[in-house]
């Protein structure tokens, strides 16, 4: 289920953005610094410091994820069914260890959200819909000038 475009996506991502419901209904969207994909159909995200995403998820493990390049402006908003593996289960050194190479150690892991992708749709950016001409070269180009940035010489 998770194409290699999707892959390649979360690979460029610096955050993505987990969204939970909590038990009366309101909604709660939280950064998450720390994800990768777990095998064809799934996520693992780092819960570091979200106790509300881990009880929203207890009350109600549908979630949305979603994440994008801010450069390109593209992205996926993936939707599926969220577990927290705690530290205590058999399973959580093992789902760990590619969390724990992205942070290197830094930051504490309090538990992991596993994520079974269920569905997954793309966002694009309105301008490629909107202005004729717009392409990933002229978002990216847009982008470094807005956020000050210079690509490797």
């Amino acid at each position: 289920m998770l194409t290699i475009d999707v892959l390649h996506s979360i690979d460029r991502s610096v955050l993505c953005w987990l969204g939970t419901i909590d038990r009366d209904g309101m909604p709660n969207v939280s950064p998450k610094e720390v994800f990768c994909a777990h095998g064809s159909e799934g996520l693992l995200i780092a819960n570091i410091a979200s106790p509300q995403s881990d009880r929203n998820i207890r009350g109600n493990p549908q979630v949305c994820v979603s994440f994008v390049d801010i450069f390109v402006q593209k992205g996926y908003k993936l939707k599926g069914r969220a577990e927290i593996v705690r530290p205590k289960s058999p399973r959580f050194s093992q789902l760990e260890v590619p969390l724990e190479q992205i942070t290197q150690g830094l930051f504490p892991i309090r538990n992991i959200i596993t994520v079974q992708v269920q569905t997954i749709e793309p966002i694009v950016a309105p301008s490629y819909h909107l202005m004729a001409g717009t392409t990933e070269a002229s978002q990216i180009a847009g982008a470094m000038r807005a956020y000050g940035v210079k690509p490797d010489a």
